[in-house]
């Protein structure tokens, strides 16, 4: 779609008229959302459940967190949800900090104040992002069909306190296994396990010549590229409205992007920002990751 035409193709979106959501019950100071991309695992899921722990731990007995966690898929976000509902369930119950509620503590009460809300987003899909961004400042948001227990359907988001871009895509085939060996016993577990540079990547794979994103033959877009760092700038600076405060009094948002120990110097060349040329696109996305953060603003 021409860009020219976004604002038109804004306009004429439906949007399902909102329904309460169990958060408005209390005011805005009493809320927390956090959107965090590639949730369904690693360190994406592990974030998520660091943010469960510290909900628990620090905020008072009548806020209200509410996780937005992106997958790529209607399943992964069913499956994404079920385990951060176990495993609310399971801090809940354990939790020592929650003493402080006295002897009236239900664990109940502590996981109905925890939402999931898991959201389908591929970031290889510019006009996707787009239309995720516009959807989730001006519309109303669901969660996929399939759920048990509580729904969010049609339920509207405010602002955001914090994106954490965490999603990525490694490209690579496999890892040379003489070389892993090798690596093991001449530089030791630990060094090789922090920057292993025995991984087999694969040649940069264009989107343009992928027919259901419909890209033109020019500019050329790397896949690795664009899910690591194309893709998360674009949806931040989309997204931006619902970071911004209006007073200094109210708690900043944040853009809180994962970088790598990979990305070391080596790696990137400024010549040839997607790696079309050379073999280690992930290592040089997390270095200009890392140059992004520290020097550029959207």
């Amino acid at each position: 779609m021409p860009l020219g035409s976004e604002k038109a193709a804004m306009a004429a979106t439906k949007t399902a008229p909102a329904e309460p959501a169990p958060w408005e019950s209390v005011s805005a100071h009493e809320q927390l959302f956090v959107l965090i991309t590639g949730a369904n695992s690693g360190i994406g899921l592990g974030t998520a459940q660091a943010l469960i722990d510290d909900f628990l731990a620090t905020r008072s007995l009548n806020s209200h967190l509410i996780v937005i966690p992106t997958t790529r898929s209607g399943s992964k976000s069913l499956e994404t949800i079920r385990q951060l509902r176990e495993y609310a369930t399971k801090a809940a119950k354990t939790s020592k900090v929650l003493s402080r509620a006295g002897a009236d503590y239900k664990w109940e009460d502590a996981v109905s104040r925890i939402h999931i809300l898991s959201l389908t987003l591929d970031l290889c899909d510019l006009r996707g992002i787009r239309d995720f961004a516009h959807k989730l400042r001006y519309g109303t948001v669901s969660n996929p069909e399939g759920l048990e227990g509580e729904y969010l359907r049609n339920v509207r988001i405010p602002r955001l306190d914090s994106i954490i871009c965490n999603a990525a895509f490694g490209g690579w085939a496999g890892m040379n296994y003489f070389a892993a060996i090798w690596s093991f016993f001449t530089k030791g577990i630990i060094q090789t396990a922090t920057w292993p540079d025995f991984k087999l990547s694969l040649p940069t794979c264009l989107l343009n010549e992928r027919p259901v994103l419909n890209y033109p033959v020019k500019p050329l877009l790397g896949e690795v590229f664009c899910a690591c760092v194309f893709g998360h700038y674009m949806l931040a600076h989309k997204l931006l409205p619902l970071l911004s405060r209006s007073s200094e009094n109210e708690a900043p948002g944040r853009i809180i992007w994962s970088s790598s120990l990979e990305a070391v110097r080596k790696v990137f060349d400024v010549n040839d920002m997607q790696c079309f040329t050379r073999p280690e696109a992930y290592e040089s996305c997390k270095r200009l990751t890392d140059l992004l953060c520290l020097s550029s603003s959207l």
